[in-house]
């Protein structure tokens, strides 16, 4: 991740907020002092003000132009029976009342537990202490990706359980469509590259040439063991999907197409209705992922980025995640069983 401006971008932003692992190193370094309650840790206003060296209004106006956002990440209000639980927290771990004012008789308190606490330090801009913080949040998430995928994120795409089976049924697939290519298309060699090039723009708005270059890949890497399983899926549905069509059009007519006849044909494949669900999650997926983990910015994509989601963090870094190495040891049966289908 680069040094992204964290008080503009709402997606780097979201994309910190989200990720547990990194929250977990950023809460080991920040050592903030909170009020144990409902099984978290807790500030209120009042500490929220000093920790960043603001006034309070300072923070409320922040809370009431990113009310949602706050809310999102933990903020909330507390009245009632829950305010009386937590007055009694603070009577028995002795919180100075001089940390939060005169609560005796307030109605309802406002809480930021640690994630809300952190989105704080994402959007205030007049606060040298949470611009210091914003700096480390950033370093340590780099460190955390860094750490969890033994030093790149290159092949991040390949800690997923999923991979592995994807990437092997791709090539079958593959192979089916450039054996359609082959037999039934007049043309070159060029035609592999070509076609390959149009599934690759219909899916994610990229040729290979441009897909690499975002990557940073060498000539000796291939481009499709840096996709993500579901890219990898749907290509998969493409290849043997038009290939079908390729064989279907030269049985019909008896002879090998010409690259335009297959340009035609591919034009009304790619834009049948089916395909615009499973397009748009991949571009989603491709964009959105590429961006947190890669800091790979694909910018035909740049509409689609969304935040990414807590069980994606689980997904590539997590527990369930696993080098390729030990994927193929543990899938060879299933390896075996695909070969076999060849």
């Amino acid at each position: 991740m680069s040094k992204q401006d964290l008080t503009v971008s709402a997606i780097d932003r979201q994309n910190i907020l989200n990720n547990p692992y990194a929250l977990q190193e950023i809460e080991k370094a920040a050592h903030i002092r909170g009020i144990p309650f409902e099984g978290k840790t807790v500030v209120l206003k009042e500490q929220v003000a000093a920790f960043f060296e603001v006034n309070l209004r300072t923070v409320e106006n922040y809370l009431s132009t990113h009310a949602e956002e706050l809310a999102q990440n933990g903020y909330g209000v507390i009245r009632g029976k829950r305010l009386k639980e937590f007055k009694l927290r603070i009577s028995e771990n002795d919180v100075p009342e001089t940390d939060f004012g005169n609560i005796a008789k307030a109605p309802q308190l406002g809480l930021f537990d640690f994630r809300a606490f952190l989105n704080m330090a994402m959007l205030m801009t007049e606060s040298e202490p949470a611009r210091l913080l914003r700096q480390a949040m950033l370093d340590i998430v780099i460190d955390t990706i860094n750490q969890r995928t033994g030093g790149g994120t290159k092949y991040i795409n390949q800690r997923d359980e999923d991979f592995v089976i994807s990437y092997f049924q791709e090539e079958n697939y593959r192979k089916e469509f450039t054996d359609a290519l082959r037999d039934c298309v007049d043309m070159g060699n060029l035609k592999y590259a070509l076609y390959t090039n149009k599934i690759y723009i219909s899916i994610f708005k990229e040729n290979a040439q441009e897909y690499r270059k975002i990557l940073k890949l060498s000539k000796t890497e291939k481009v499709r063991e840096t996709f993500y399983s579901e890219i990898l899926d749907l290509i998969s549905s493409y290849e043997y999907g038009f290939g079908e069509e390729i064989r279907a059009a030269f049985e019909k007519k008896g002879d090998k197409l010409s690259s335009w006849e297959v340009d035609a044909l591919f034009g009304a494949f790619e834009s049948m209705p089916l395909w615009k669900p499973m397009i748009e999650k991949a571009r989603n997926k491709m964009a959105s992922r590429d961006l947190a983990f890669r800091d790979a910015l694909h910018h035909q994509l740049e509409e689609y980025v969304t935040p990414v989601q807590r069980e994606d963090f689980e997904r590539f870094l997590g527990a369930k995640s696993k080098e390729l190495a030990e994927r193929l040891e543990e899938a060879k049966d299933v390896m075996k069983r695909l070969k076999e289908r060849e």
